[in-house]
């Protein structure tokens, strides 16, 4: 979640979060690693810095993020989502899951040629919604 209050600029990364089976075991574990604070979002949790920024967050691996890789998950913003989709299946890549959402916010998790994965999320006041 941004705290930005201008939009990111397009082809920047902008958030990171990671959704995973074990969202306890993920939370705990980040917790003592890294010093994360978790707070709950809902069913999931936002990970806070030491001085409460958001860093990131933990979701369950189900439901409208069922088909997300259990890794952590890059985002950069796009000013055209469906453009962006387009250019990465012409050039070798494919759509892993997505597009999710509308409008700001709205986002698709891509792979290139190569095999990697990151998200790409249509750019708006915040990256993440």
């Amino acid at each position: 979640m941004s705290t930005r209050s201008e939009p990111w600029p397009a082809g920047t990364p902008c958030w990171v979060d990671l959704s995973v089976p074990d969202v306890a075991g993920g939370v705990a574990f980040y917790a003592a690693v890294v010093g994360w604070k978790p707070e709950p979002l809902g069913e999931d949790w936002m990970m806070l810095a030491p001085d409460g920024t958001p860093a990131t967050g933990i979701c369950h691996a189900r439901g409208e993020n069922a088909d997300l890789p259990p890794q952590w998950l890059a985002y950069i913003a796009v000013d055209d989502l469906d453009a962006s989709l387009a250019a990465a299946r012409e050039h070798g890549g494919e759509v892993v899951a997505g597009p999710k959402g509308e409008g700001e916010g709205s986002y698709a998790v891509i792979r290139d040629p190569e095999g990697a994965v990151l998200a790409l999320i249509r750019r708006g006041t915040t990256c993440a919604t």
